[in-house]
């Protein structure tokens, strides 16, 4: 996969996968609504991790009851996890303090694409674990990925966020993300 950056005074974009291309030319507006993005689903991310923090959350009964009763594709591992009462106390921890910290990423910008694929990621499994048919295959949890994608793909931390102060820090007079371009998967 490429893209390609043109800044000739136009907002232009271009990526080819597979062999097939595709290009765009955004709107102006454009910078605001994928800030609006990230600041709205960041937010969602952080109430509701803060709301099981607070009141607290056991995913036992959810990860026991969901696939079986669903025709999930994914049982079997859903019956895995309730299985194991190791992995159940895991998500016990890691969904709600996952979300606070990833909503946190997202409202401030740092760390935006790191924040966001784990996002994504949580959002994938939420899909499989709610999986219903009834409408399709594309529901909201399908929907919060894409935009979890979204803000990573448009770099939204670039955008009235920590990661362009992050990405512009020199050291030795040299920007960290040229010194250190891997750091592009985590910023931005």
């Amino acid at each position: 996969m490429s893209t390609k950056n043109t800044l000739n005074g136009t907002n232009v974009f271009e990526s080819t996968l597979g062999g097939l291309t595709v290009r765009g030319k955004a709107h102006g507006l454009s910078a605001w609504f994928v800030l609006a993005l990230r600041l709205v689903i960041g937010f969602a991310f952080l109430y509701s991790g803060a709301e099981k923090v607070l009141n607290g959350f056991a995913a036992g009964g959810y990860l026991t009851n969901v696939a079986a009763a669903n025709g999930n594709p994914l049982e079997a591992m859903f019956a895995w996890m309730a299985a194991s009462p190791w992995f159940v106390e895991f998500v016990n921890v890691a969904v709600p303090y996952g979300e606070v910290a990833i909503g946190l990423g997202l409202m401030a910008g740092l760390l935006t694409r790191l924040a966001a694929f784990f996002g994504a990621l949580m959002m994938l499994l939420f899909y499989f674990g709610n999986w219903d048919m009834a409408h399709g295959f594309i529901n909201s949890d399908f929907m919060y990925m894409l935009v979890f994608l979204s803000v990573a793909a448009f770099g939204a931390g670039r955008i009235l966020g920590l990661d362009a102060y992050v990405e512009g820090y020199e050291i030795g007079g040299q920007p960290l993300l040229e010194r250190y371009p891997r750091l592009g998967y985590l910023l931005g």
